[in-house]
C-alpha cells in the first residue's frame, strides 16, 4: 500500500571549498608546500609573488591610454632604433659566464631544504656480491637472496619458501642447500651480522668475528648459543649457575654482547632509515618573558593573481561572439579559484595562529621555561572554547603540527594531557607524572631496579594517588621496560 508523509529535515552540508580548506588545516607546512605547488601547476592564474606599487602604478597607466586612445607603438619602434644593445657590446662580450648575474647577498634567506644522498643496504650487498668468484647460476641465487633481506638486514624468509619463488618467478631451479651456502656467502659480508635469520644468529655471526682466545669472547659465544632465552630475560642467576662462572666474568661477557649491533642493517644502508628532518610550523621566541608566536611559512611562496589573466577577462568580456564567451567564462573560473586558494591560505594562517596563541597561552608557565611539570592538564575543549572553533577544527590543526621553542622542538599533541588530582585536590597533568616517573627511573639502582608497587608507593609519597596500573601504563607509554629488564649487573 503506497502512502506519502510530509517530513521536514534539517541537514548541514559541506560546500567543496569548506571541505578543502578542512584538509588544508590538517597539512603541516612542508606538504602544505607541496600543495601551493600542485594548484600553480594545475591553475595557470595563480602565480607566485606580491602585488608591488609598481605594478599598480602600471595598471592605472594601461587605464589611461585606453581612455585617451594614444598608441605607444611608434614611440617603441623609435626607442628601438636609438638603442641598439650591439653599440654598447664588445666582440669579447656575451659568453655564457657573463649572463649570469648573483644578486644574492650573505643576509638573504635561502629558501631550499638540504637532501642528502647515500647507497642502500642492497646496493652495498651487491656490490660486495660482484667481487666473489661465483658462476652465473650461483650469481642469481645470491642476487635473489639479497633481495629479501630486510631493511634490518635480516632474512625472515624460510629458504624452502625461497626455492619455490626462484622457480616460479625466476625460472631457477635451486635447492635449500644451495641457497643455505648461497646465504653463508652473503654472511661474510659487511656490516656483520648481515643475512641473519634471527637474533641469536645475527650476534653469533657478529662474535665469530672477533678473537674467541679472549675469555669473555669465547663465554659470550656460549651465553648466546646456549643461554640466549635466560639472557634475553636477564636471569644472569641462571647463567652463572649453568656456566659456573662468577660476577665479574658474567659482566665482561655480557657488555661484549652489548656492544653488538641487533639490526646491522641499519648501519649499513643509510638510505634505508626512516629519518626525516621535521619543519617546525610554528616558532615562539621568549624575548624577556615576552612569548613571541610566530608561523613558519619560510618556503611558503607569496601568491597573487595573474595579470595576464585578468587582462584575457576584460579583453574577453568586451568582445560579444560566442567563442569569447566561452574563453570569459573558462578565465573568470580560473580566476576565481586562485582567489578563493588564496583566500583559503589566509583563512588557514588566521585559524592556526589562533589555536597556536590560545595553546601558548594556555601553557605559558611551561613556554616560558621549558618544564614538563609545569605542564597544565589541557584536552581539545579547552583550546576551542578558548578560540571559538570547533573540536575537531582544533584538532585538525594540531594533528602533524610541531613548534619550534628554545628548548627543542615538541609536537602540538604533546601538550594535551589528562587532569589527575592529587591528595590535597590540587589538579595536575598526567605529563607531569610521567616526568616524576622518569626521573625516578633514571636516577633508580640498576642493581635494584624500582618495581611498579615501588614506584606506586613513591608516587603516593609525592601526593599522587594514582593505581598500581595506571603507573604500568604510563611507564609502557614512555617505553620503559619492567624491573627485571632494566636490571643491571
Amino acid at each position: 500500500m503506497l502512502r506519502q508523509n510530509l517530513s521536514q529535515k534539517l541537514l548541514q552540508k559541506l560546500s567543496p571549498q569548506q571541505i578543502q580548506l578542512m584538509k588544508m588545516l590538517q597539512l603541516p607546512t612542508i606538504a602544505l608546500e607541496q600543495r601551493i605547488k600542485e594548484e600553480m601547476e594545475a591553475n595557470p592564474a595563480l602565480e607566485e609573488g606580491e602585488e608591488t606599487e609598481e605594478e599598480e602604478n602600471n595598471e592605472e597607466d594601461e587605464i589611461l591610454t585606453e581612455e585617451t586612445g594614444e598608441d605607444e607603438n611608434e614611440e617603441t619602434e623609435v626607442d628601438k632604433d636609438d638603442f641598439a644593445m650591439d653599440d654598447y657590446m664588445d666582440e669579447d662580450e656575451g659568453e655564457s659566464y657573463k649572463l649570469k648575474t648573483n644578486n644574492t647577498g650573505p643576509d638573504d634567506e635561502r629558501k631550499e631544504i638540504p637532501v642528502t644522498s647515500s647507497i642502500s643496504l642492497q646496493e652495498i650487498l651487491e656490490n660486495q656480491l660482484g667481487l666473489q668468484e661465483l658462476n652465473d647460476h650461483q650469481y642469481r641465487v645470491a642476487l635473489y637472496l639479497i633481495g629479501n633481506i630486510d631493511d634490518e638486514g635480516y632474512l625472515r624468509r624460510d629458504l624452502a619458501s625461497v626455492v619455490d619463488d626462484l622457480a616460479f618467478s625466476q625460472g631457477i631451479t635451486t635447492t635449500e642447500e644451495e641457497l643455505l651456502e648461497m646465504l653463508h656467502v652473503i654472511q661474510r659480508f659487511d656490516p656483520p651480522g648481515v643475512g641473519a635469520r634471527d637474533l641469536q644468529e645475527c650476534l653469533l655471526l657478529q662474535l665469530q668475528r672477533k678473537d674467541d682466545r679472549y675469555i669473555e669472547i669465547a663465554l659470550a659465544v656460549q651465553i648466546v648459543k646456549e643461554q640466549m632465552d635466560e639472557f634475553s630475560k636477564k636471569h644472569y642467576e641462571k647463567i652463572q649457575k649453568k656456566l659456573d662462572i662468577g660476577d665479574e666474568q658474567l659482566k665482561e661477557a655480557i657488555d661484549e654482547i652489548l656492544k653488538l649491533d641487533p639490526k646491522p642493517g641499519n648501519s649499513g644502508g643509510d638510505a634505508q632509515k626512516n629519518i626525516q628532518e621535521i619543519i617546525p610550523d610554528f616558532v615562539i621566541n621568549n624575548s624577556d618573558g615576552i612569548l613571541e608566536l610566530s608561523l613558519n611559512s619560510r618556503n611558503q611562496p607569496e601568491l597573487r593573481i595573474s595579470r595576464d589573466y585578468t587582462q584575457m577577462l576584460d579583453e574577453y568580456s568586451r568582445a560579444k561572439d560566442k567563442q569569447s564567451k566561452e574563453a570569459s567564462s573558462f578565465v573568470k573560473q580560473k580566476i576565481e579559484n586562485a582567489k578563493w586558494f588564496i583566500d583559503a591560505i589566509k583563512q588557514r594562517e588566521n585559524t592556526l595562529m589562533s589555536t597556536m596563541r590560545a595553546i601558548m597561552q594556555y601553557q605559558f608557565d611551561y613556554f616560558l621555561e621549558g618544564d614538563e611539570t609545569k605542564l597544565k592538564p589541557m584536552i581539545l575543549k579547552d583550546i576551542a572554547d578558548r578560540t571559538g572553533h570547533d573540536i575537531s577544527t582544533v584538532s585538525r590543526v594540531t594533528n602533524s603540527k610541531y613548534v619550534q621553542t628554545q628548548f627543542g622542538t615538541f609536537p602540538l599533541k604533546s601538550f594535551f594531557s589528562e587532569s589527575l588530582s592529587t591528595e590535597s585536590g590540587e589538579e595536575v597533568s598526567s605529563k607531569e607524572v610521567k616526568k616524576i616517573l622518569q626521573d625516578s627511573i633514571e636516577s633508580e639502582n640498576k642493581k635494584k631496579p624500582l618495581t611498579d608497587d615501588a614506584l606506586t608507593i613513591l608516587l603516593k609519597q609525592k601526593g599522587y594517588n594514582i593505581a598500581r596500573r595506571t603507573v604500568a601504563k604510563y611507564r609502557e607509554m614512555l617505553d620503559i621496560p619492567v624491573a627485571r629488564m632494566r636490571k643491571e649487573l
